[in-house]
């Protein structure tokens, strides 16, 4: 049965914010991650009771927005003049794994740009700092809680698309599916 999150259109309403997918021992979750930017020009803050990797990620898609500003058509004195702090809801569960990589990526982007997320769309992703995204774990689990929650259109690793084939069929024909295994493909996918 589809779970629609009472509140997953408000949330996800601004610029700042987006959807991820998180693999659990008990199944898949949905994940939010939000950003907001205020004046300073100190760096990077995270909260959210992140573990290393997710801090990693992090920094990775920051460095990758601020190394490739042109290209993504950002401002770069910026990062000059704000502060960001990024924080993932639920701060009492422990969260880790490099999968929210292209989450991260896509939240700082469009708080960033100003450019909403694009509504019912969630992603999954490893990224690395040449602008890749890598394959993860938990497809089919990860697909199946993000049509649970209502989802219609996610973003994955070109190099998981083998993995769809464990989906179910039901599952698969009500959703999109888009696949890359380039950063910029997320962006432009994913952004408004």
């Amino acid at each position: 049965p589809i779970q629609n999150m009472p509140d997953m259109a408000t949330r996800i309403k601004t610029p700042g914010v987006a959807v991820g997918l998180a693999w659990t021992p008990v199944g898949g979750e949905v994940l939010f991650v939000e950003a907001v930017a205020m004046k300073g020009g100190k760096g990077l803050t995270l909260t959210g009771q992140l573990g290393d990797i997710m801090k990693e990620s992090a920094s990775t898609a920051l460095s990758f927005i601020r190394s490739n500003t042109d290209r993504l058509a950002v401002d770069d004195t910026f990062f000059d003049t704000h502060d960001i702090h990024i924080h993932v809801p639920e701060g009492s569960i422990p969260k880790d794994g490099p999968s929210a990589g292209v989450t991260m990526l896509t939240t700082l982007a469009s708080l960033i740009t100003k450019r909403k997320v694009k509504s019912r769309m969630a992603m999954t992703g490893e990224i690395t700092l040449r602008g890749e995204v890598l394959p993860v774990g938990g497809i089919k689990d990860k697909v199946i809680a993000a049509h649970r929650a209502g989802i219609r259109s996610l973003i994955l690793p070109l190099w998981n698309e083998k993995d769809m084939e464990d989906v179910p069929e039901h599952i698969k024909s009500t959703m999109t599916f888009y696949f890359t295994d380039k950063m910029t493909d997320v962006l432009n996918t994913a952004l408004e």
